[in-house]
């Protein structure tokens, strides 16, 4: 099926980012995506939702927005918001009443970054997301690029290295959003896993030196979401907007870190007696359920039921493990770049039920 590139989760002037939607889409046309949503804080710019090409590349970029209450200190509960088209900050305040305005619009909404360290040493707070007990979103921002940069850095000096080496950053999904994922599906909710960037191409100023931090050609090459779809991009705007935000619905996604390599390619498939599914999909384990994982090349990989790893396979490309058991089913995916085992596929879940 085919496979679009996307990157959702970024800022313009509009907010706090430098670039313009102009200059979003023809990074994207350099960096080979075909999706770019952007997500500006409490502001949603509609009429801009359009195609960008160059030669035979072409990008659809689409407006979000990131909603969160100016007035709570600190500034937590972040939401991305997809597909709406209306501005919904008005809600910001309540996130279940936030949720139950997106739902209502037909849209997505996705929490932001669900665990964000704070970063003392550049005046940034802790912005996770606290409130635990809301129901209806679609999912969460399972990697984010900038929330990880706070982990990673414990004061100036690694913060002035990371931004010249940003390259060295990813390791992979905060450990801690990891389990609040895997603790949501076994609670028995699907939960749909993306990855942002949150670019902003901020430029930093320190004394003598000059830096933009983390250009928005760097995020689009490295953390991002895989979605699989019914059709290449066309030129319906109306259809692909739809295409794409029924993908994100479904969980038909993975997040791939293409930095070190290109995760373009990874597939996650289960068969049944009478059924087929893909990630983000059901399928019932009646007599048994063959599971396909198949790797843009041979490297570490594992299975995980409920959270938990059942099998590794080391070298391998093309994978198949069968099961009896219900459960909920992830792929991870690990390779070896700059010195370090880090992160590079994470799939959404294939939903085994007991027959």
């Amino acid at each position: 099926m085919p496979e679009l590139i996307a990157n959702l989760h970024m800022h313009t002037p509009y907010s706090d980012g430098q670039g313009t939607h102009a200059t979003i889409a023809q990074a994207a046309l350099r960096s080979g995506l075909d999706v770019v949503i952007t997500t500006d804080h409490n502001i949603y710019v509609g009429g801009l939702d359009r195609y960008y090409q160059n030669d035979e590349q072409k990008v659809l970029l689409m407006v979000g927005e990131e909603v969160h209450d100016v007035l709570r200190q600190p500034q937590k509960n972040h939401m991305l918001v997809y597909g709406a088209g209306r501005e919904l900050c008005t809600y910001a305040s309540e996130p279940q009443r936030l949720i139950d305005q997106v739902n209502q619009m037909g849209g997505l909404a996705f929490i932001a970054h669900p665990v964000d360290p704070a970063f003392p040493a550049f005046g940034e707070q802790d912005l996770s997301w606290v409130n635990w007990d809301v129901r209806g979103y679609t999912g969460i921002e399972l990697w984010n690029g900038l929330s990880e940069l706070k982990s990673v850095a414990r004061n100036v000096l690694d913060g002035i290295f990371y931004a010249y080496f940003p390259q060295f950053i990813a390791r992979g999904p905060l450990p801690a959003t990891l389990q609040r994922w895997d603790d949501l599906l076994k609670s028995g909710r699907k939960v749909v896993a993306v990855g942002g960037a949150d670019a902003h191409a901020l430029p930093m100023r320190l004394g003598p030196m000059r830096r933009t931090i983390f250009p928005y050609e760097f995020h689009f090459s490295a953390i991002n979401t895989h979605l699989i779809t019914s059709s290449p991009l066309g030129s319906d705007l109306f259809h692909d907007r739809r295409m794409i935000l029924d993908a994100l619905r479904q969980g038909h996604a993975f997040v791939g870190y293409d930095l070190p390599a290109a995760t373009r390619g990874f597939s996650f498939t289960a068969r049944g007696r009478n059924q087929t599914a893909q990630m983000g999909d059901e399928i019932t384990v009646d007599d048994g359920i063959t599971f396909q994982i198949r790797l843009p090349f041979a490297t570490e990989c594992r299975l995980l039921r409920n959270g938990q790893p059942i099998k590794a396979w080391h070298d391998r490309e093309i994978i198949i493990h069968v099961t009896n058991q219900p459960g909920v089913f992830r792929v991870e995916c690990f390779v070896q770049f700059l010195g370090r085992r880090r992160g590079w596929i994470y799939s959404n879940p294939i939903y085994v039920r007991a027959s």
